[in-house]
């Protein structure tokens, strides 16, 4: 089933979310399916489940856009343990559409999180991967990246939301 993207402004997006609590269930396993499905059809590389409404401590993140099978994978309960370096790169969002800001970001991060069994893992990433999983855990702690940019940058893009809000054109 293919959600539809919640877009900035709506409270689920800057609420933190609750932790998962069950695992290897038959409704995470199709939340999850969901949420890559959902994914794919926006066009993202990363979702974290605030997004589609729910809030619950879930993110699916595939560099590939569905090309790469090997490139899949869920983070449930992330934490981010260390941080490394720095970048800066364009961002958007699946629930900003229309924005894109540069950001900057650690290179290299390690997060500890749990797949959908409820096993404990780390993971460290570089470059776009890193981005993408700081970006995603922004999102389970009620955080957008717009929090990373100048409060001058946010107030323009919260005020152009407000104008196509005003206007009927962001639904």
């Amino acid at each position: 089933m293919t959600y539809p993207i919640v877009k900035y402004g709506e409270p689920v997006l800057e609420t933190p979310a609750e932790a998962v609590t069950e695992f290897d269930t038959p409704e995470l396993h199709k939340l999850i399916d969901d949420m890559f499905e959902s994914m794919y059809a926006a066009k993202g590389v990363g979702l974290a489940a605030p997004q589609i409404g729910i809030g619950k401590r879930i993110a699916v993140i595939d560099l590939s856009v569905g090309e790469d099978p090997v490139q899949k994978f869920v983070i449930i309960n992330p934490e981010i343990i260390h941080k490394e370096g720095t970048q800066q790169g364009e961002e958007g969002c699946l629930s900003l559409p229309g924005f894109r800001e540069n950001v900057a970001r650690p290179f290299r991060v390690t997060v500890r999180a749990q797949d959908a069994k409820g096993v404990w893992f780390e993971k460290s990433a570089e470059e776009l991967l890193a981005r993408c999983i700081l970006h995603e855990t922004d999102h389970l702690n009620g955080r957008l990246y717009i929090t990373h940019v100048s409060a001058l940058k946010r107030d323009l893009i919260r005020r152009k939301v407000r104008k196509l809000v005003k206007a009927g054109d962001w639904d």
